[in-house]
């Protein structure tokens, strides 16, 4: 019973101090979303940087679309179910960045998704985010096919034939177009979610409780015994 008491009390302050670690990440990531845009950062910082602190950094890019290349990734959104847009931004500096334009309807198709990329510049303002190989929890990505459940940035240059990309993806907030593309809806921008689940407390004070009866127990057999 001494070793259970130890074990509660050590589990509960382990539970405080991701308590305080979750409190900070949930304030940093604040930040950086209501931040004003920055420039997508260098190459090798994109490249070194630990994961997650660039995750949801907001920058502001310019380039042209390489609509032929979108890809459709199935989503599950407030809109809905139906796909994420995909699209190769050759940025003004030569580098190629990967964006997420925003919601289509199931339905879509990748080809009528590309002509919803307008011809000109554009400048997009968004959320720096991960690539996800693989696949989702339930599926793999089927490149062959065509078929995608996750952004795998790797996986989608190599299939569509974009060459050499950012380790990240942006997802679009804004959409500037010169020459915005006529006559096709455009993907719906800006429902990137941001929710990081904050048990801690709860947790902790389950622990805590624990070491208490544990306590509690110790003292009526100390008491039996006396």
């Amino acid at each position: 019973m001494l070793f259970a008491l130890a074990a509660f009390v050590a589990l509960g302050l382990w539970q405080v101090q991701r308590l305080h670690w979750k409190h900070d990440l949930i304030a940093r990531v604040d930040a950086r979303v209501h931040a004003a845009p920055a420039p997508l950062p260098s190459a090798p910082r994109l490249t070194s940087a630990a994961p997650g602190t660039l995750d949801y950094l907001r920058v502001k890019v310019s380039g042209t679309y390489a609509g032929p290349q979108t890809a459709l990734v199935r989503a599950a959104t407030d809109l809905g179910t139906g796909y994420w847009a995909m699209t190769p931004l050759r940025m003004s500096d030569g580098r190629t960045v990967w964006i997420n334009r925003g919601f289509l309807p199931a339905g879509t198709t990748a080809a009528q998704a590309g002509r919803t990329a307008p011809a000109g510049p554009v400048s997009i303002t968004g959320l720096v985010r991960p690539s996800e190989p693989g696949g989702s929890l339930l599926q793999s990505n089927r490149p062959q096919e065509d078929r995608w459940y996750s952004r795998d940035l790797a996986a989608l240059s190599q299939a569509k034939h974009a060459g050499p990309a950012a380790p990240v993806f942006i997802d679009a907030q804004t959409e500037t177009a010169s020459s915005p593309a006529a006559g096709h809806p455009a993907p719906v921008p800006g429902l990137t979610v941001i929710h990081f689940p904050d048990n801690h407390l709860q947790y902790a004070l389950t622990w805590f409780a624990m070491a208490v009866l544990s306590a509690v127990g110790i003292g009526v057999v100390w008491h039996r015994r006396a």
